[in-house]
């Protein structure tokens, strides 16, 4: 006894309407993300705060690291 067929183009032209709007939404925001980029620019002498003060080559340790060489130096020997 057969079954009963599934609806097969009906569920394609969902899934494709579907695929449609998504790609639809994603150039949308890849255009608000390109004009919000295009909207924040810099200045030239203005420096990016989360590098600020970094230099090329080795960084000097942080402060917290700093206190175990003090406290070794304390130790007698």
């Amino acid at each position: 006894m057969p079954g009963r067929a599934k609806p097969t183009s009906f569920l394609k032209r969902q899934r494709e309407q579907y695929r449609q709007q998504k790609q639809k939404e994603k150039a949308e925001r890849r255009r608000e993300a390109k004009a919000r980029k295009a909207a924040n620019v810099r200045a030239e002498g203005d420096e990016d705060p989360d590098i600020a003060g970094i230099r090329p080559g080795p960084q000097p340790l942080p402060e917290q690291w700093n206190v175990v060489d003090e406290e070794e130096e304390d130790k007698p020997a």
